[in-house]
């Protein structure tokens, strides 16, 4: 995976293209700390993203590690939502 991830930003225009053809419901959880991937990177999905539910966690990369249970909440509730 680490020897191929330098091809993943080549690849962000397909996946923009995808999210706005197909419109997915999505729920986005981004660390504003994260030194890997930074905030800006979590905003531009607003533009593409119609039903979007979106959070910006007070955290780093490993997000799961301090707000696991908040995060299992957040993901149960957008899965009763979508999937009611």
């Amino acid at each position: 995976m680490f020897l191929d991830y330098g091809t993943n930003v080549g690849e962000y225009p397909k996946w923009q293209a995808l999210f706005r053809e197909h419109q997915p419901p999505a729920l986005l959880m981004w660390g504003k700390n994260d030194p890997i991937f930074p905030e800006e990177g979590a905003h531009p999905y607003k533009a593409d993203l119609n039903d979007l539910e979106f959070h910006i966690l007070d955290t780093g990369h490993f997000a799961l590690e301090e707000f696991g249970p908040e995060m299992a909440v957040e993901m149960l509730e957008f899965l009763d939502r979508v999937y009611p």
